[in-house]
């Protein structure tokens, strides 16, 4: 049974990414599979790397468990 929508749990596999007939497919975990132009993977992924360099250092600024 899945998780409730309260439940989740974020990802730790990565997507895998492809290209086809001039268009991106990222294949995800759970059948997920989204399909995109070149344009709009490129942006995407302009976006998750900004995104991921963001949480990284909010992970990093963190107080850890010990300090509280």
């Amino acid at each position: 049974m899945k998780n409730s929508s309260n439940d989740r749990q974020p990802e730790t596999q990565p997507g895998v990414a492809s290209a086809e007939e001039g268009l991106v497919i990222l294949d995800g975990p759970d059948g997920v599979a989204v399909t995109m132009t070149a344009a709009a993977a490129a942006e995407t992924g302009a976006n998750l790397l900004e995104a991921a360099c963001v949480a990284q250092k909010q992970i990093e600024t963190r107080p850890s468990p010990e300090a509280q």
